[in-house]
């Protein structure tokens, strides 16, 4: 029985590489898509890409592979059925329970690696990467050009002169209007320093200038340091707990934690219905096996979206109770009575 059921997992893993390397391919290209379109606000190198893909990677696994389990699982033993394999086992005594036993071992394990997925890594990585776009489109807003009237700091309109070989700028002039006030600072040097996603402008060798209608006031300086106002926001990761139970996008993260735990679910409350899909009549089964896969996974993540919004949280155990009963009522009707 041990090398039987090493055969028959065996099948299953080389139907299941097959599946998902394709399936996470394609996953893997929409979202390169999806970062080219960032492109277009931020400049991204390519060690910043391949940032960016990893923070997403827990996410395109997630997604992938509930699916590639399901439709390897079903066409595992829709090609033992094919090879009239399942016939000899069903008549040297073996039942259809043991190829469940066997199905389970992998869809337990990969249930339980889905639910710390979405648990653990996914906050993870989802602020992680959402505070790496946040800081580089805060970058993006300080690209100042020399030459060119219209460069902002902050309150300040500035203009530079030109763009000296190490990075910094000649020639500056700043100016700010106040209600009561207008200030004038003009600078021979001035150098940009981006401490953490707070800019500063660091000024060398000027004049300042301040008037209204009451006084006129004019410094000279060597060195100074004007900040500017803008901060990025970044999020802060505490932990996993405090991540799922906090107010903040409480909407979304309800629905999230509705459709994720129903779908690490599914590799598991699935199994009656991929033994009832895949082991079939040679002769008669083939035409509806493929037809049977996409119904079952549409009709499935179908009732996971659809349901959310009238039963909440109550849609995991309805789902996941209603799934395993109708899934099973099938099992019995197609492979228990024949088998």
């Amino acid at each position: 029985m041990k090398r039987l059921e090493k055969y028959i997992i065996h099948n299953l893993s080389v139907l299941f590489l097959s599946i998902f390397i394709p399936l996470f391919t394609i996953a893997s290209v929409v979202f390169l898509i999806k970062l080219a379109t960032y492109t277009a606000v931020i400049e991204l190198t390519i060690w910043e890409m391949t940032k960016l893909y990893f923070f997403v990677l827990p996410e395109l696994l997630f997604y992938t592979l509930p699916i590639t389990f399901f439709i390897a699982a079903t066409l595992s033993l829709f090609k033992l059925s094919n090879d009239n394999e399942i016939v000899v086992l069903f008549s040297l005594g073996i039942k259809p329970l043991f190829l469940l036993k066997t199905l389970l071992k992998p869809a337990t394990f990969l249930t339980i690696i889905l639910l710390l997925d979405f648990l653990v890594l996914f906050p993870h990585s989802k602020i992680l990467s959402s505070n790496f776009i946040s800081y580089k489109k805060s970058e993006a807003n300080f690209n100042l050009s020399a030459s060119e009237f219209g460069n902002s700091f902050g309150d300040w309109l500035l203009y530079l002169g030109k763009e000296n070989k190490d990075g910094s700028f000649a020639k500056v002039f700043l100016f700010n209007k106040k209600q009561k006030e207008e200030i004038l600072i003009a600078a021979t040097r001035a150098e940009l320093i981006n401490d953490s996603g707070i800019l500063r402008l660091k000024l060398n060798n000027g004049e300042g200038y301040s008037y209204s209608k009451e006084k006129f006031t004019q410094i000279n300086f060597r060195t100074m340091y004007i900040n500017d106002t803008l901060v990025t926001e970044l999020d802060e990761y505490k932990s996993t707990f405090k991540y799922w139970f906090s107010k903040d996008r409480a909407t979304a993260k309800k629905k999230m934690f509705i459709m994720d735990s129903l779908f690490s679910l599914f590799p598991m409350i699935s199994l009656f219905l991929a033994l009832s899909i895949g082991v079939v009549h040679a002769r008669h089964g083939k035409s509806q096996v493929y037809l049977f896969l996409f119904l079952g996974v549409v009709v499935f993540y179908g009732a996971t979206i659809g349901l959310q919004k009238l039963l909440g949280f109550y849609t995991v155990p309805f789902v996941a109770i209603l799934w395993t009963v109708v899934t099973y009522i099938i099992y019995r009707k197609t492979i228990v009575r024949r088998f």
